[in-house]
């Protein structure tokens, strides 16, 4: 139950720097050679590599972050985690893997909430030093469509 209490509150952190626009916060979740990945149900379910998105290292989620930030220009938007309890499906000394389903919701200022990605996380999470960090997140959703296009972490 402590267990399953620490990764929730270490999803609860994530969606809340997510949420409230911290995305220099974002990569401190993460080892430094974790990978971020987001792959279709579809794909995840036939065994087969092809992903919207996967970052290889700490490194590539700060150029991301960069990358978000300082360069892509789009319409502003909102998003609001919502990420279900954590299921505990391994724990091998320091190593834990967990799953928690999550939707996330985009507002637009001015605009109506729209549901923008749901689905679940696959996580492989290390104790360390620090606490409980990500060596990796495979956001794998069910959505066959992804609005517009993938700008902020899922």
């Amino acid at each position: 139950m402590l267990l399953r209490a620490e990764i929730d509150a270490l999803n609860g952190d994530y969606a809340a720097a997510l949420d409230e626009r911290r995305f220099d916060d974002w990569p401190e979740f993460f080892v430094e050679d974790a990978t971020y990945q987001v792959q279709a149900r579809e794909n995840f379910d036939r065994g087969l590599p092809l992903s919207l998105m996967c970052l290889e290292s700490r490194g590539m989620m700060k150029d991301r972050v960069y990358g978000i930030t300082q360069t892509i220009y789009h319409g502003p938007y909102y998003t609001r985690h919502v990420i279900g309890p954590a299921r505990l499906l391994d724990v091998q000394g320091d190593r834990i893997r967990a799953e928690a389903n999550y939707a996330v919701f985009r507002t637009r200022p001015g605009d109506a909430s729209e549901v923008y990605n749901v689905g679940r996380y696959v996580d492989e999470i290390v104790r360390t030093g620090a606490g409980l960090k990500l060596a990796r997140r495979l956001c794998v959703y069910d959505s066959e469509m992804v609005l517009n296009s993938l700008i902020y972490p899922i």
